[in-house]
């Protein structure tokens, strides 16, 4: 314990050093005020909404510039007024195309008297009827079989623990084994955790992990050897829900009308679902499932409650508040929150809720930093960036089996992961939410480096690239950056500003051997160029820094001041490598996304002339760490752009610039990234007292009714709270078209069904990395003729068939798809292709 303590006490030096100000009887350098003259510079003129209370646009105001990689120092932007008097016109007509017809689906499947699977009990109550016509009663914590009326039984609600296994919950605790005996106890445990099987008489037996079997022995209820199998009956009255968050949405999901058609949601291409595991393991604090549910996995790091939360060392750095109440379930008095970085934030529920609201695409990226992990004194997980990578996939998978287990059996379940863009067409228009994965990563496949005498040391080569790359698709990996926080064999990287930048930048010498190799540069956008750093003199007040480092962590640290750099702007003058040339290249073969974000202006500008030399269209920026002079040319690509969310007035002003970037060669559609587990701060409130605020209950798309959420005592309204948990970002879309009409009138629907064609674009992105041509409306050029497109197309074949042979259709409404054709008299032509209900051509209609 006092090694702890002694740890967490050198940590807080470490703070104090970075953030003393100047003038102190030290004569400590005051690098706040260095950093804050940094971040002036980055300010982005907006008017706020009438009434918006005062608030802060700096760091982490980053969240709501169009680069997150850059400083928004001009107001150039690379395309012409022509070109972007275009673009917004093309996308108009986007938003009058005809819409999509929607139905809806149960969220649950529907629930029978008696359950027809050991799955169908999750989320609901029931009684037990032994053999004898006897039920399971009870008599306080005691149970007992007794002869009586159904109406007497005791009733037990099924909290799943997992694919087949249930706590079963009572207002007073859960059913468990104890020395030979049944009773209710208050805490569940692995005596109480019961594994349930279905005996083909369609009775149930009961098992705990631990090995006890419910037995119905001589007419009295014990922990035996052998399992009675209990006749189980739904009861509807007199039974009490295990504690959970609540979802208040009211209203089916909507799905597509068919299986193949287009379809209609919000998508999140950047967030860090399972980074619980990251950092070793301990920086994290909660994580978004547990085996019993919102009162176990909504709790604090253990170092946070030892202290009371005063010592959260690197949650007070990040939020920049000194402490907080350690308590999560049930009152989170002080996190969730949208400056909360160190909290959990995608619970299985939160994401629930996403989904009722209509989020359809969300992309997982598997994250670490192996240095940063080694710095951190706390953990229990290994610090290899590939070794965490394997342990979050693996995670994301047992993750789909636990929500399946809440949503009645194997394949039942909200969250599915996907690895075509056709799988995960099917699954959205079956009204569950598709899921990516993805890497982001400082060091993926071991690809570090180190200077040794001024030349680059690649610690991994083209063979250990393509066989971690095949490890990766086959696992489900596709999507993918090639750099995250430290320069690498692949590539240079943006870097970090301010105080964040100090402690990066040394961890990348730590790594590297060596520092970032900014330069000074002058864009010619004025914007386009990478983190600029503090410009530090050499003095030797530095070292309270690095002593302090040394300090906290001994021997084994021993760094160098810190580079002087040049006056900004500040480019990195790594670029792209050969061996980042070949991931790319390596990316595209195997149809995978490649996301440019966090490269250095150099490497970034080098992979899209890449991408544009091999023609791939697979490119997306997930969370605008990528710069202005690469949007236009990914959207030319036929990429894809999902800028960071942030707070709702920052977003809007990002979506009006996107809207002008966009390309009419493609489908049009916009997502966030919601960078939300991944130290990224969440959108702020805009407070309660506007003129416009989001009015509860609003509608959603399909016709949901959204309400304020609520979890234990806890309800959030994003007036007032922002965007404390991943579940209100149903809230944040409606409050983005408040923001959007307050400045210009219809500009509220306009973003609103942009968003929803957000997963459509993403979907059409994919469709054409894995190969499938843009559609023939859109690109004149690749138009066939009539007969020729009637040639192609054969009654039986697949919409996926289809399309390989004519490329995307233009249309994709009900069982019908359109494709643009000629004839000797007409250029364009309209071509019908009816399917049946399975997907498989009908006949092919033409004027």
């Amino acid at each position: 314990m006092r090694v702890g303590l002694a740890v967490v006490a050198a940590a807080t030096v470490v703070a104090a050093a970075i953030s003393v100000p100047g003038g102190t009887s030290s004569g400590a350098l005051d690098l706040t005020a260095a950093a804050e003259q940094d971040r002036s510079s980055s300010d982005v003129p907006h008017v706020d909404q009438p009434g918006t209370p005062p608030h802060s646009h700096h760091d982490p105001s980053t969240k709501n510039l169009i680069s997150r990689a850059g400083f928004e120092e001009g107001t150039v932007d690379p395309t012409t007024a022509e070109q972007r008097k275009a673009a917004t016109a093309y996308v108009e007509r986007e938003r009058a195309l005809p819409d999509p017809t929607l139905t809806d689906v149960r969220a649950y499947p529907a629930r029978t008297t008696v359950p027809q699977t050991r799955y169908a009990m999750a989320g609901a109550c029931y009684t037990l009827q032994a053999p004898s016509g006897a039920y399971v009663v009870r008599d306080g914590a005691s149970v007992a079989l007794a002869e009586v009326r159904a109406s007497a039984a005791a009733r037990f609600y099924f909290k799943a623990t997992r694919l087949g296994g249930y706590l079963l919950h009572t207002a007073d605790g859960v059913l468990a084994s104890s020395d030979g005996a049944i009773e209710i106890v208050a805490e569940p445990s692995r005596d109480a955790d019961w594994t349930v099987n279905r005996r083909a008489t369609g009775r149930f037996t009961f098992r705990t992990v631990e090995g006890a079997a419910l037995t119905a022995r001589r007419g009295d209820l014990v922990a035996g050897d052998r399992a009675t199998g209990f006749r189980l009956q739904h009861a509807t009255s007199r039974c009490s829900a295990y504690p959970e968050a609540g979802i208040n949405i009211a209203g089916r999901p909507h799905g597509g009308v068919t299986s193949f058609q287009e379809v209609r949601g919000y998508v999140d291409a950047h967030t860090h679902g399972m980074a619980f595991e990251f950092l070793g393991g301990d920086v994290h604090c909660g994580r978004p499932w547990h085996t019993y549910g919102a009162p176990y996995a909504l709790v604090d790091c253990p170092d946070h409650t030892l202290t009371q939360g005063n010592g959260a060392i690197l949650e007070s750095f990040l939020s920049g508040e000194p402490s907080h109440d350690p308590v999560g379930w049930p009152t989170f008095k002080d996190w969730p929150a949208p400056n909360s970085l160190t909290h959990e934030g995608t619970y299985y529920r939160w994401l629930e809720r996403a989904w009722r609201g209509g989020q359809r695409l969300f992309v997982n990226l598997l994250v670490e930093n192996n240095k940063m992990c080694q710095l951190y004194p706390i953990k229990h997980n290994s610090c290899d960036d590939m070794d965490s990578i394997r342990l979050q996939a693996k995670d994301m998978y047992e993750f789909q089996d636990y929500v399946d287990a809440q949503f009645g059996g194997p394949g039942l379940g909200f969250y599915r992961i996907v690895r075509t863009p056709f799988e995960a067409r099917r699954v959205i228009n079956a009204g569950k939410m598709a899921v990516v994965m993805g890497i982001e990563t400082s060091i993926p496949f071991g690809c570090t480096f180190k200077e040794v005498l001024g030349k680059d040391q690649p610690a991994c080569d083209v063979a250990e690239i393509d066989a971690n790359l095949e490890e990766m698709h086959t696992l489900g990996v596709r999507q993918m950056e090639l750099v995250n926080k430290f320069d690498n064999a692949l590539s240079g990287v943006a870097g970090d500003s301010g105080e964040v930048g100090l402690f990066v930048n040394s961890a990348n010498f730590l790594e590297t051997a060596s520092f970032w190799q900014m330069e000074h540069c002058e864009p010619a956008d004025g914007e386009s160029h990478d983190k600029n750093q503090t410009a530090l003199p050499t003095l030797p007040e530095q070292d309270a820094i690095f002593g302090a480092i040394y300090a906290l962590f001994g021997d084994a640290v021993a760094l160098p001041q810190l580079p002087v750099y040049p006056p900004p702007a500040h480019c990195n003058k790594r670029g792209l490598t050969d061996l980042g040339k070949h991931l790319i290249r390596g990316l595209a073969k195997r149809h995978m996304i490649f996301d440019p974000d966090h490269m250095s202006v150099k490497a970034r500008q080098a992979s899209m002339d890449l991408i544009e030399e091999i023609d791939y269209p697979g490119v997306i920026s997930s969370h605008s760490w990528s710069t202005p002079d690469t949007y236009p040319r990914i959207y030319r690509a036929g990429g894809f752009i999902t800028p960071y969310a942030g707070d709702s007035t920052g977003f809007v002003d990002k979506w009006r610039r996107h809207v002008e970037w966009a390309d009419p060669r493609y489908y049009w559609g916009i997502g966030f990234g919601a960078d939300i587990n991944g130290l990224g701060a969440q959108g702020d409130p805009r407070g309660s007292d506007v003129p416009n605020p989001v009015t509860y209950p609003f509608t959603g798309i399909g016709g949901v009714q959204v309400a304020k959420q609520r979890a234990g005592e806890r309800v959030w309204d994003i007036n007032v709270d922002g965007v404390a948990q991943y579940g209100l970002y149903p809230d944040w879309v409606e409050d983005l078209g408040l923001v959007a009409d307050a400045q210009h009138a219809g500009d509220g629907a306009a973003i609103r069904d942009d968003m929803g064609r957000g997963t459509e674009a993403y979907l059409q992105m994919w469709e054409r990395a894995v190969g499938i041509a843009p559609d023939s409306c859109r690109n004149p050029g690749l138009r066939r003729s009539v007969a020729r497109v009637r040639s192609l197309v054969q009654p039986g074949m697949s919409t996926t068939e289809v399309m390989r042979r004519v490329g995307q259709p233009f249309r994709r409404l009900g069982r019908t798809y359109g494709v643009c054709a000629k004839t000797a008299d007409d250029p364009r032509v309209m071509v019908r292709i009816v399917f049946d209900r399975t997907g498989h051509v009908v006949r092919v209609v033409a004027p």
